[in-house]
């Protein structure tokens, strides 16, 4: 290769990674821009100005008089663990189906489609109308982190499941991966079903909330668990985007180039089930965020892990806050459940995605 070939292609790849950091930073300042909305729309609107005036406030950053105490309370109290609840759940869906994506190497994997989230759903149910094990007791420090836990054994064991299932000759058969989430959630549903026939009214009304997924009841004791998690799981599979582009070549070759595909599968389970029982034990069933968002980022950015990893968090995040706004104002004073306003839009994007692939023959 020549020497102005060379300098040509350093020049190409120099501009790709400053439109890639313009759009992550676009990126960024439409998820504040979505935030400052959510934490200002609702029964008792608060202006932009007064929000950032709060947010100073509790930053030590500006004198707290002239803020009108009951928007003051509302925003502590109601719309920031909302809308960070909800930033952390889109987020925790959006990376774990962009990851999962990445494993499968199908872009039609999501942890909803393939029943990871559902089988996260079924174990932190077993939970609530169960209830946990005798040792733990009611006062137990261990008490908060139940639902979560079992949310993510049962989405550990899901995705275990499902990649076992569609694995064949050291390829992932996708109609075997769909087929297999098909019967996996609906075999939840059945369990489920049992469970809400079995269970008291007060945790009929828990399992409601699964079903239909919402962010509605965030308080500070549920969130701070919660983006812990993300937290975790995020870090994780960021670090494994490398791993995810070199599996993007196929087996053989990321083989051939050091990394190890069966390690990578494994990791990215662990830290997805982390991701997806986050979301799951405190909003519930939301389904479809990991199908768009992380689609969404590939569109824009191309398929380079390290780029569409923090694109699909900032998308998911964003999308599900959105959402959110939508739920609570669509019917006011009810508030529609969170997951039909995401199936909503997600369903006729996964139509559009199945054409697609049956045009392009990737489902083969």
């Amino acid at each position: 290769m020549s020497a102005s070939a060379t300098g040509i292609g350093l020049r190409l790849a120099d501009k790709r990674r400053r439109e890639r950091r313009w759009l992550l930073g676009g990126a960024g300042i439409l998820a504040c821009i979505v935030a400052l909305a959510g934490f200002g729309i609702g029964a008792l609107a608060i202006p932009p100005a007064t929000v950032l005036h709060i947010l100073a406030a509790q930053l030590g950053l500006a004198d707290a008089a002239g803020i009108d105490p009951l928007h003051r309370q509302v925003f502590l109290a109601i719309r920031a663990p909302r809308v960070l609840l909800g930033f952390g759940v889109g987020a925790s869906l959006a990376l774990a189906g962009a990851a999962m994506q990445g494993v499968f190497r199908n872009p039609l994997a999501d942890p909803g489609l393939i029943g990871v989230s559902a089988g996260a759903a079924l174990a932190a149910a077993c939970i609530i109308v169960i209830g946990p094990p005798a040792i733990i007791g009611a006062s137990s420090v261990l008490r908060p982190w139940m639902l979560p836990l079992s949310a993510f054994g049962g989405g550990l064991l899901a995705t275990a499941a499902v990649y076992l299932l569609a694995r064949h000759e050291g390829r992932v058969v996708t109609s075997v991966m769909l087929l297999a989430g098909v019967a996996l959630n609906a075999l939840v549903g059945a369990a489920i079903g049992w469970l809400t026939f079995v269970a008291t009214d007060e945790q009929l009304r828990s399992l409601t909330f699964w079903t239909l997924g919402s962010v509605g009841g965030a308080n500070w004791a549920s969130v701070l668990p919660t983006l812990i998690l993300a937290l975790l799981a995020a870090i994780g599979l960021l670090r494994l985007a490398p791993a995810l582009n070199l599996l993007a070549l196929g087996e053989a070759e990321a083989r051939s180039l050091g990394s190890d595909p069966a390690r990578t599968a494994r990791l990215v389970a662990c830290f997805a089930a982390v991701a997806v029982a986050a979301a799951v034990a405190s909003a519930g069933m939301v389904g479809f965020v990991g199908l768009v968002a992380p689609h969404l980022v590939r569109l824009l950015v191309g398929p380079d892990h390290r780029v569409v990893l923090p694109g699909a968090a900032l998308a998911g995040g964003t999308l599900l806050v959105l959402a959110d706004i939508v739920a609570r104002t669509v019917v006011v004073p009810a508030e529609l459940p969170l997951g039909v306003v995401t199936a909503l839009v997600g369903v006729p994007f996964f139509f559009w995605l199945l054409l697609r692939s049956k045009r392009t023959g990737q489902s083969e």
